[in-house]
């Protein structure tokens, strides 16, 4: 007998939930099971909670489509009967800590109301149970593999969120299981990440996570969450500045062109690519014999992450062959990142705060300083600039955050990455042992680069890459060709 806050929903047709999908020439998909899971009964009220100045920029994001793969060799049956119910029952007891997750983005059509969170009570979160049905080990193994693979093989773990009211009420996170029955399992999650960063949702996905370990028996760890909005300060009126930014461009019809432009990459492969520390190691010491030269006596920031990102962009850069003849030299590209804020503000904000509090950087440096040589060591300096300049004012450029981001977004000269490889997402163990694999799919299609930190190395980061398959040979070549000439010169 389902318990009243885990409702199993009959299936309709036609809707995406009730479809077998096509994922490899060996592969099919069929939905097994449907639930609507909500916080328990009477547990949290209903609640409207308002956008800070932090959220709007998210609202102009696709989705986050985060996939955790695990070694769980059991049949779908036995997964239903034994493992799901748990898992049912510890999700419903994180949503009441975590209650934004169930509720809805509502977008109201008048533009003297803004956009806000809204959980009415009794709202839920779809968890959608499917079977990979003609899959054997050998499929779950390549899916799981840092090697290249078909963009679209991975489409079809992704559960769908939903919108009512012509958009005006959009779903927050969604969530769905596939079974590979005597393989593996792949938790999947559509999550808006106006209602949550990296942070707050690893936070979720760590609480479930424990209560299903634990049988729902919650930590002596206190108070899991914070929601009060009136922590994050907003003197300088940037809320107003931003909203009116979001306005204009949600809109134009260019921003409906920056949203659809990556949306069929039906050709593209994807892989991982891994950075381990000695590797790090290597660039540190190449740029560091180098930018003395260039740069004088100038200090430079050379973080794990920033010799990560100098690499990636520097790589990227030679595989879209870009020219720096004549003028074209002086062309300027960007590299847009995320900035964790729980540290950077100047205020506290606690780190069981549910909602964002990230910013976001943009550094940027001339087509002939990256296309050169000393491409790595020029991406190198940028980037620790920028960092810097947002530990020393987070919010210094924050009323621009908006039209920069469109800026990166609108061409190819660009790169943005997302992720980090500080929050321990290797770490979000259901009692199955750690996942064996982490995949963001949304990366086929908005163009981003996804970080986190690696597997099977301490201190290494994983670099998540969607491109053409063509480009995907040339890019493995330059990063190879570039680890080795790092070796050769240390």
């Amino acid at each position: 007998m389902p318990l009243q806050y885990i409702k199993k929903i009959p299936a309709i047709s036609p809707s995406p939930f009730t479809t077998t999908l096509r994922m490899t020439s060996s592969t099919q998909v069929t939905v097994v099971e449907r639930r609507l899971i909500s916080p328990p009964p009477r547990t949290v009220t209903a609640t409207s909670l308002p956008l800070t100045f932090l959220d709007i920029p998210w609202l102009l994001f696709s989705p986050s489509q985060p996939l955790f793969f695990y070694d769980l060799p059991v049949s779908t049956a036995e997964f239903i009967q034994t493992i799901l119910p748990n898992l049912e029952n510890a999700l419903s007891l994180t949503l009441q800590h975590f209650f934004p997750l169930s509720g809805k983005l509502v977008t109201p059509p008048l533009s003297s109301m803004p956009p806000r969170l809204e959980y009415t009570g009794d709202d839920s979160i779809f968890l959608t149970i499917v079977e990979a049905t003609a899959a054997d080990a050998g499929d779950f193994k390549n899916l799981t593999g840092n090697h290249p693979k078909l963009a679209r093989d991975l489409k079809c773990l992704v559960p769908v969120l939903r919108s009512t009211g012509v958009g005006s009420k959009q779903q927050l996170l969604a969530v769905q299981i596939t079974v590979f029955p005597e393989a593996g399992v792949c938790m999947g999650f559509a999550l808006r990440h106006v209602v949550a960063d990296g942070r707050t949702f690893n936070n979720f996905l760590k609480k479930w996570g424990e209560l299903t370990k634990t049988g729902g028996v919650c930590g002596a760890d206190g108070s899991v969450t914070f929601h009060d909005r009136a922590v994050i300060t907003d003197p300088g009126g940037l809320e107003s500045t931003l909203l009116k930014e979001w306005s204009k461009l949600k809109n134009s019809q260019k921003m409906e062109n920056i949203n659809k432009a990556n949306g069929s990459k039906h050709d593209f492969s994807r892989a991982t690519f891994v950075l381990r520390p000695h590797e790090m190691e290597k660039i540190k010491i190449w740029i560091l014999t180098r930018s003395g030269m260039l740069f004088g006596s100038s200090q430079l920031l050379l973080s794990p992450y920033v010799l990560t990102c100098a690499f990636i962009w520097a790589c990227w850069m030679k595989t879209h062959q870009f020219t720096c003849e004549d003028d074209c030299g002086e062309i300027v590209h960007y590299f847009g990142f995320i900035a964790g804020g729980i540290t950077r503000l100047h205020y506290t904000v606690p780190n069981t705060y549910v909602g964002n509090c990230v910013g976001f950087g943009r550094s940027s440096a001339t087509r002939k300083e990256l296309m050169g040589e000393n491409g790595v060591v020029y991406a190198a300096k940028a980037i620790g600039d920028t960092i810097k300049k947002l530990n020393g004012d987070m919010l210094g450029g924050a009323k621009s955050w908006i039209s920069e981001w469109k800026v990166i977004r609108e061409s190819e000269l660009h790169v943005m990455v997302t992720g980090s490889p500080k929050l321990d997402v290797y770490g979000l163990d259901f009692g199955w042992g750690r996942p064996v694999k982490i995949e963001e799919v949304s990366i086929d299609t908005t163009g981003v680069i996804s970080l986190c930190e690696g597997r099977e190395v301490v201190g290494a980061i994983e670099i998540g890459l969607a491109l053409p398959r063509s480009k995907m040979d040339v890019f493995s070549s330059f990063f190879i060709k570039g680890m080795n000439s790092f070796s050769i010169h240390c």
